[in-house]
């Protein structure tokens, strides 16, 4: 029965009052209506791109008055007035031309070191940034960092944040430093051009004792003009910085928009690269222009840079986006419609220099979530050199790499690697893809490896056992395909001399990993669908026997009986039409146990199954042994006809 959606009505109490008239809640605990919180904004970058058209209207209503101004000094009052103007007046006037192009001289140049500040400022030590204080010259010369110990590699070309432009004035001529100074210069300049203009306004003699003849009628009323454009055009100006320091500093606009857009503490950066991209847009050009940026069309836009840097800003703004919630689904659909930022991604994941590691991983992390959509993942992998550069980033021998390198990160990259190749798999023709890129199989086999010393140690790591399932389920995803390449990848899989010795050490040493073992069993159950694949399993020693054990295994808990399932179906498969391994099953003396397996309600149908096989197609010289189970046969023939 639907229920009917329930109204709360404040309650009317007994008193002379009329419907009609207001009425006092005495409920001041549950309001009437319960009040709904507003849902966060999908584009908190909004709010900057405003602020940057705001500024803009105001600096070019600053810039057009102080136009106009000029023009009208350099015109009517110099030009016109130049002989008959008062002294006090021509320099005044002068000076307040003078300070004006200085002012707008600063301007002009302010955003361009405020550019440069807001990339070439970061933390000192994360990677691919330039404290600075440090020095170029030093760290061009530098071989290794004593903090990081890792390798730096020679650049050819200055960072403009490391430029000397004078000597002992590294401090003076840095980016933030100078765009500082600028802004403080047309301040003073705003601030001296108020104080002219309203000294000159207020007082207003402008040598009235001389007759106002022809040549001085307009004077005063030209002088006035200029005075009063001067002063509007410095209020104008004021008012702009007045605006910016309200929404910058105290309402802390730039903060705010981090947070919401959930940046992290790197997230500053490139906040104010966006806004200052903004602004300029507006400024020099129109200022709607500026209306049009957002973060993840910035962000695919820093990622076709040539600075480090700015890529860095780039995919740490993707990254972040594709994995919130609340900007993934367009963040994704966004990059996977921009074919050339999906290859300059896909190129990256090549990028092995120590400085580019974090721009690696994060391209990672972003082609991750990228194919986790099958349109997507088919983008993907059609861009050419795509499979190389993802097997690029499995490193199979990482004691030595990591010997050479320093504390390069290979075992995230391996399961970054494993994590996008295991999506992957989920297509079929991606399968085929897989197996036919040169030495990609074989690699991932290599991660299966996981001997007695790594699964019986009580203190793995976390990464390593992640590694070998990761590996094992992309194993078992392609060996699980159908039809013509599921059988090309089955013979490939079996032919690698080390897949079934890595899988019998998973069965063998993983007790304490069940989820391991049943991986390793459905892979063996997969290969058993090709007839030379049964050869090669049971002709690896142990494998059939630890198989059983596992089969057999009575002391686990009930949650794990999974496993004992999937191993007895494994046998059964490995049975199935093969005498070799019927023989080698037999030669175990398992007979008497899978007999008794029968009364399991958990083991009786697989058990049948294997009973059955080793009946039909094992050889002559096991009749006796098969004779001890003739009192079995009711019950495997029960089975049979059931299942």
């Amino acid at each position: 029965m639907e229920t009917q959606p329930s109204f709360h009505l404040p309650q009317i109490h007994p008193k002379n009052t009329t419907i009609f008239e207001p009425q006092t809640s005495t409920d001041t605990t549950t309001p009437p209506y319960p009040t709904q919180k507003q849902p966060p904004s999908k584009a908190p970058e909004k709010k900057l791109t405003l602020f940057a058209l705001r500024l803009a209207i105001l600096e070019k209503a600053a810039t057009g008055l102080g136009t106009l101004g000029f023009i009208w000094a350099t015109v009517v009052l110099l030009g016109g007035f130049a002989i008959t103007i008062d002294k006090i007046d021509f320099w005044f006037v002068s000076v307040i031309l003078m300070v004006e192009s200085t002012r707008i001289f600063s301007r002009s140049h302010e955003l361009e070191w405020q550019h440069q500040a807001t990339w070439s400022l970061a933390e000192t030590g994360v990677s691919s940034f330039h404290a600075i204080t440090s020095s170029s010259l030093f760290r061009n010369h530098e071989t290794a960092s004593p903090n990081k110990g890792r390798w730096y590699t020679p650049s050819r070309t200055w960072i403009s944040s490391d430029v000397p432009i004078l000597p002992y004035g590294r401090w003076v001529f840095v980016s933030s430093n100078i765009s500082k100074l600028l802004y403080w210069l047309q301040l003073v300049s705003a601030a001296s051009c108020m104080f002219i203009s309203v000294m000159r306004l207020v007082s207003h003699d402008f040598n009235e004792t001389h007759k106002l003849d022809g040549d001085h009628m307009n004077r005063k009323s030209a002088l006035s003009i200029f005075y009063g454009l001067a002063l509007a055009e410095a209020m104008m100006f004021v008012l702009e910085k007045t605006y910016w320091e309200w929404n910058v500093m105290y309402k802390k606009m730039l903060e705010t928009v981090n947070e919401e857009l959930e940046l992290g503490h790197t997230g500053m950066i490139s906040i104010r690269r966006f806004f200052y991209d903004s602004y300029s847009k507006s400024v020099n050009g129109s200022i709607f222009d500026g209306l049009q940026m957002d973060m993840v069309s910035f962000a695919m836009e820093l990622l076709n840079s040539d600075s480090s840097d700015e890529q860095l800003i780039g995919v740490r703004i993707l990254e972040r986006f594709t994995t919130n919630s609340r900007f993934s689904e367009d963040t994704l659909q966004k990059i996977g419609i921009t074919i050339t930022v999906i290859e300059r991604l896909v190129e990256m994941l090549n990028w092995k220099d120590h400085q580019e590691e974090e721009i690696r991983m994060s391209a990672g992390k972003i082609i991750v979530k990228l194919v986790g959509k099958k349109q997507n993942a088919l983008r993907v992998t059609g861009i050419p050199g795509a499979m190389e550069s993802i097997s690029s980033m499995l490193h199979v021998h990482q004691t030595e790499l990591i010997t050479d390198h320093g504390d390069y990160d290979f075992w995230a990259f391996n399961q970054l690697g494993l994590l996008i190749l295991k999506k992957l798999a989920r297509d079929h023709d991606n399968c085929g893809k897989i197996g036919n890129t040169r030495g990609l199989l074989r690699k991932i086999i290599d991660f299966m490896h996981a001997d007695e010393r790594l699964l019986r140690k009580k203190r793995v790591t976390e990464s390593q056992l992640s590694t070998v399932k990761r590996s094992l389920q992309v194993v078992k995803m392609l060996v699980s395909s159908t039809g013509v390449t599921g059988t090309q990848l089955r013979a490939e899989v079996s032919e690698l001399v080390f897949t079934i010795s890595y899988i019998r050490d998973v069965l063998k040493h993983g007790e304490n990993y069940p989820r391991l073992q049943k991986l390793g069993i459905d892979i063996l159950t997969s290969l058993g669908l090709d007839e030379d694949a049964t050869e090669r399993i049971g002709g690896t020693g142990g494998v059939l026997k630890e198989l059983l054990n596992i089969f057999f295994r009575e002391q686990v808990v009930e949650a794990q009986n999974d496993v004992r399932i999937a191993a007895g179906e494994a046998v059964g498969m490995l049975a199935f039409e093969s005498r070799r391994n019927c023989d080698r099953i037999l030669k175990l003396d398992v007979i008497w146990r899978l007999s008794g397996a029968l009364e399991s309600p958990v083991l009786r149908v697989n058990a049948a199954r294997i009973l059955r096989n080793l009946c039909i197609y094992s050889g002559p010289g096991f009749f006796e042994q098969l004779r001890s189970m003739t009192a079995a046969a009711p019950t495997v023939s029960y089975l049979r006809n059931r299942h």
